[in-house]
């Protein structure tokens, strides 16, 4: 039973709707909730509750990261297609993803938590839609091995069912038909999702993209998860042949065809949005729409710099979404903050995005894309203990007086705790909750058997 847990004289940023800001103070968890927060010492306790005491001292408390967009079994392939844009970068790795087992998601999950762990994020989304024939269910090889790690887990059951024969970009070997996705759709909610409060596990329905997903598809998709009450997600207008697709195939741009199909609303979030204009964003806007940004995927695969400005401006709901490893090997939601930063500023201006802006980005912004925002995302008391304790008086630190400039525009700050509902994954940089020798050698023998695989 987790007792009480008192950070005292750390540097604190709540990430409320305030702004509020503690040079030295203290956050006190009991159970799985944050019970105080303030400047200065934390109250005096008398009472016999196990009680541990955290030094903050030289750290930054912040709420963890939430990561909104994110393909954990692309871990086995990471390295690959290097210099290819998204079409193609998608029609290299389709034949290796093809080769799926749960084997290889098991260490790839893993593995990809537990680094997203290491740097500071304590939710994170997961979009698996590669679902090869007669693979085992391998949204349930998933979620049991984040429950492993710790992290709390919001997987989307995605999906594909518009092969390479019928119009679509994926190879027909790889996607399943609308009956098939509906039934396993149904089952992963029935059997993992979680609507209780401060639960670890919720499911979305995720089918990929308006080139590999039918109409059909899309339209049933919406319909299960409104009925069953859980969240849509999907790639959207993230390159410009997929804008090309859209008004060649469908006579519209990938928003408007996303909202003629009633998909657009405040259940929803989308992956990217490079390429929305001014009409897309507003309609996003309008309709509550929010936005997993993903800056450097879309920096590696040349896809553009996402409208972050505007979407803001708009009223966009955004968050911070690491993506898929194959796409972003980094892996490291904290660097997402600077990248976010940076691209920003390179579209906008100097003043188009602020450290503590990134910030809110990657904790309350992706836990409104996640529907969590009661829950998660910044220090208050009644929200899940998830937090994240940075030192920032180390060598790459320990002169920049700001800490949230500190945290955003410097090196990758060590841990010196972080916590997901009061329980600790990493302790002084070390996960606490498996092996890291042991998770890289399992996800290492997973990506040379998927290479030997395709051979």
């Amino acid at each position: 039973m987790i007792g009480r847990l008192l950070i005292e004289n750390a540097a604190i940023a709540t990430v409320d709707a305030a702004g509020t800001e503690h040079a030295s103070g203290h956050v006190v968890v009991t159970g799985d909730r944050i019970t105080a927060v303030g400047a200065g010492p934390a109250p005096a306790y008398r009472d016999d509750l196990p009680t541990r005491r955290v030094d903050g001292t030289g750290c930054l408390a912040t709420p963890g990261l939430v990561n909104a967009h994110h393909h954990l079994y692309q871990w086995a392939t990471r390295g690959l297609a290097t210099d290819e844009g998204l079409f193609d970068w998608l029609t290299h790795l389709y034949p290796v993803w093809g080769r799926l087992d749960s084997g290889v998601v098991h260490a790839t999950t893993r593995a990809g938590l537990a680094w997203l762990a290491l740097g500071g994020c304590t939710t994170s989304s997961d979009h698996l839609y590669v679902f090869p024939g007669g693979a085992a269910d391998l949204l349930d090889v998933s979620v049991a091995a984040a429950r492993e790690i710790g992290l709390r887990f919001d997987p989307c059951r995605g999906s594909m069912d518009l092969g390479a024969s019928a119009g679509g970009l994926p190879p027909d070997e790889i996607v399943e038909d609308v009956d098939t996705v509906v039934t396993a759709t149904e089952k992963a909610i029935a059997t993992h999702h979680d609507p209780s409060p401060g639960s670890l596990t919720r499911i979305g329905v995720g089918p990929c993209s308006p080139f590999s997903a039918t109409r059909e598809l899309l339209l049933a998709s919406a319909e299960l998860a409104r009925g069953h009450g859980v969240r849509l997600h999907t790639h959207l207008a993230e390159t410009r042949d997929e804008d090309a697709y859209c008004r060649q195939r469908f006579g519209t741009d990938p928003v408007s065809y996303l909202d003629s199909l009633g998909w657009l609303g405040r259940d929803v979030w989308l992956a990217h949005v490079v390429h929305a204009g001014d009409a897309g964003i507003a309609r996003l806007a309008a309709t509550g729409t929010a936005v997993a940004h993903c800056p450097s995927s879309n920096a590696r695969l040349g896809s553009g710099i996402a409208p972050l400005r505007p979407l803001l401006d708009a009223g966009v709901p955004v968050g911070i979404g690491v993506d898929g490893p194959a796409s972003q090997e980094s892996g490291v939601q904290v660097e997402e903050l600077r990248q976010a930063l940076y691209v920003a500023r390179l579209r906008d201006g100097a003043t188009a995005l602020t450290p503590r802006q990134a910030l809110a980005l990657g904790t309350i912004g992706g836990a409104s894309c996640l529907g969590r925002a009661d829950e998660i995302g910044s220090l208050e008391v009644g929200k899940l203990a998830d937090i994240a304790l940075w030192r920032l008086d180390d060598l790459g630190h320990a002169d920049i007086a700001d800490p949230v400039a500190a945290l955003v525009l410097g090196p990758r700050a060590p841990l010196r705790l972080a916590t997901v509902g009061g329980r600790p994954v990493v302790e002084d940089g070390r996960l606490v909750t498996a092996d890291p020798d042991q998770l890289a050698a399992s996800a290492t023998a997973a990506a040379r058997r998927l290479a030997e695989a395709t051979r």
